[in-house]
C-alpha cells in the first residue's frame, strides 16, 4: 500500500479513493489485478458445499425452502432464509432436522437497508458468506390489459429491484473478505415465451430481466472471483402454482404436451443450486438452467 498524506492525496499525489465503490475497487486492486475461480491441486472434485454458509432469500416456504434442504444434505455448514414471513412449521423441522443449521433472518429485500443488515449479520455470526440465493418473488395472474401501475411496480419491486439489489450488497461483501462468492438468481421459465395456462406479462418481464441481469453481473464481475448464474423452474408444486393441476383441462394438456405429467417438487431443482454454488462450478458463470421436466409454457 502506497504511504498516505493529510490532503487527500498518496504520498506519490494519487487521489484517495472516497466512495464505498472506489474503495472496494482499491481493496480489490490491492489483492491482485484478478481473482482466478480456478481450483487449486488440492481440489478433490465432489460437489459439496462443505464449509460454505449460504444466504436464500424467501426460504421460509416453497422453492426456498427446497433449495435450502437440498444445500444442508449437500453439506453447507449453514443456511440462513432471509425472508418477511415468520417460519413456518415445515421451516422449523427442517432446522431441527439438521440441527439448527438452518436459521432465520426476518429480511425486506425491497429494502437495501434490510438486506446489507441480514448480510452483516451473516458474517457476524458465522464469519463469513459464501453464496447467495436470489430467490424471493411473486407473481400474479392475470389478463394484461388488467394490470394498474401499482401491481407492476409492486411485482418489479420485488422480482427484480429486490434480486438485483441482493446481488450488488452479497458482491460488495465478497469483494470485502476477499472470498470468491456465488450468486444463483431464480428466474422463470416464462421469462423466455408466454405462459399460456396462465398469463402475467408484467411477471414474465420481471424472471426476463432477472436473466439478463445474471448474465450481465457474470461478465462484469469475473474480475472478482464472483460466479452469477440464474435457474429457470417450470412449474413447480407451492403455494403459488395450487391452480395448476386443478385445472379442468390439465391432463388434456399433459396429454398432448408430451411433457412429465406433473409438477416438480422445489427439491428437484436443488441439485442445479448445489452445483452452481459449490466449487465444482469454478468455470460456470453466466448461464441459466432451465428445470421444467419439459414442460414449460403452452
Amino acid at each position: 500500500m502506497s504511504p498516505t498524506s493529510t490532503n487527500g492525496t498518496t504520498a506519490n499525489g494519487a487521489q484517495k479513493p472516497t466512495t464505498g465503490n472506489e474503495m472496494l475497487e482499491a481493496a480489490h486492486q490491492a489483492r491482485s489485478k484478478a481473482i482466478s475461480t480456478l481450483p487449486d491441486e488440492t481440489f478433490d472434485w465432489r460437489i459439496t458445499l462443505e464449509g460454505k454458509v449460504i444466504a436464500i432469500t424467501g426460504a421460509n416456504r416453497g422453492i426456498g425452502l427446497g433449495i435450502a434442504e437440498v444445500c444442508l444434505a449437500n453439506s453447507a455448514t449453514k443456511v440462513y432464509s432471509l425472508d418477511l414471513l415468520e417460519p413456518t412449521e415445515e421451516f422449523n423441522a427442517l432446522s431441527k432436522r439438521f440441527n439448527g443449521r438452518l436459521a432465520y433472518i426476518q429480511t425486506d429485500v425491497t429494502q437495501d437497508a434490510s438486506i446489507q443488515n441480514a448480510v452483516d449479520k451473516i458474517v457476524e455470526e458465522s464469519g463469513a458468506i459464501h453464496g447467495m440465493v436470489a430467490n424471493a418473488g411473486m407473481t400474479k395472474h392475470q389478463p394484461a390489459l388488467e394490470f394498474d401501475r401499482a401491481q407492476m411496480d409492486k411485482l418489479f419491486n420485488l422480482n427484480f429491484f429486490g434480486v438485483f439489489s441482493c446481488c450488488t450488497i452479497a458482491a460488495k461483501k465478497f469483494i470485502e473478505l476477499g472470498i470468491k462468492g456465488s450468486i444463483v438468481c431464480t428466474a422463470s421459465k416464462v421469462g423466455d415465451g408466454p405462459n399460456r395456462a396462465a398469463p402475467s406479462a408484467p411477471y414474465g418481464g420481471t424472471k426476463a430481466a432477472v436473466r439478463n441481469i445474471a448474465k450481465t453481473l457474470a461478465m462484469e464481475w469475473s474480475k472478482y472471483g464472483i460466479r452469477v448464474n440464474s435457474i429457470s423452474p417450470g412449474f413447480v408444486k407451492t403455494a403459488m402454482t395450487y391452480y395448476v393441476e386443478t385445472a379442468p383441462d390439465w391432463d388434456l394438456k399433459m396429454q398432448y404436451y408430451g411433457g412429465m405429467p406433473r409438477l416438480a417438487l422445489p427439491q428437484e431443482l436443488g441439485g442445479a443450486y448445489v452445483y452452481l454454488l459449490s466449487d465444482t462450478a469454478s468455470y460456470t458463470s453466466g448461464i441459466d438452467i432451465p428445470i421444467s421436466g419439459v414442460v414449460g409454457a403452452w
